[in-house]
């Protein structure tokens, strides 16, 4: 009998990891081996158990998945990462790849394409939610032909740097940004200030237009 596929689970959300847990356990080709509910615990994991898939979300309490996937590719070369997530952002997505992702699918299609992408990965394919193959392939060409330019600077932020930048342009205070992520509206203030800098932005109207020109929000839905 073929060897199951072991898999760890990185979400900071008790009842979506147990959704997963079920969905898994329907398929004999599959085992979770562990889960996390924070990125830390996630990278102990990992280095732990060494799975051969890991599902990791994006936004977590302590660090962003794409840093887990990000600081575990090198040392587990033969670990397939997919990240589920709620961000259906085309920046999002090629984020996760160039961190080293093989798949990418939003939370909403977990019940119906769980298996399927668990399925490719194991195939060495990349798998790519359906629901967003048509956007993302529309805005990636819109910004290859068009924002190379404004995407270029966005790429010299650090991690913590891009989440707080998503945040403020989604509409948060500098307040709001710090309970999210968990620190102080001092260093909050900090990244901006730094964000701001390191791409020539002015105020928040700048910093808003900037984000809805590279994809990380829809502006239209911003301002409605």
């Amino acid at each position: 009998m073929e060897t199951r596929k072991r898999i760890l689970i990185v979400d900071d959300h008790p009842l979506f990891r147990e959704g997963l847990k079920t969905i898994i356990g329907r398929d004999a080709r599959f085992e979770v081996v562990g889960e996390a509910g924070s990125a830390g615990e996630g990278l102990d994991l990992a280095r732990a158990l060494r799975p051969d898939i890991m599902l990791v979300d994006i936004s977590m309490p302590d660090k962003s998945g794409l840093c887990v996937i990000r600081e575990l590719r090198p040392h587990l070369s033969q670990t397939r990462f997919l990240v589920i997530s709620m961000h259906s952002k085309a920046d999002y997505i090629v984020e996760a790849f160039q961190a080293g992702a093989m798949g990418y699918m939003i939370k909403e299609s977990a019940t119906e394409s769980l298996l399927f992408g668990l399925e490719t990965l194991c195939r060495g394919d990349v798998f790519l939610d359906g629901a967003l193959s048509r956007e993302v392939v529309a805005k990636l060409l819109t910004r290859e032909g068009e924002s190379r330019a404004a995407v270029e600077p966005y790429q010299t932020l650090t991690a913590r740097e891009q989440e707080v930048l998503r945040l403020l342009a989604e509409g948060l205070s500098a307040k709001d940004v710090a309970k999210h992520l968990f620190v102080s509206p001092k260093t909050v203030e900090n990244h901006r200030t730094n964000l701001m800098r390191k791409l020539g932005l002015q105020n928040t109207v700048e910093l808003i237009r900037y984000a809805a020109r590279i994809g990380l929000i829809d502006l239209d839905a911003w301002s409605s």
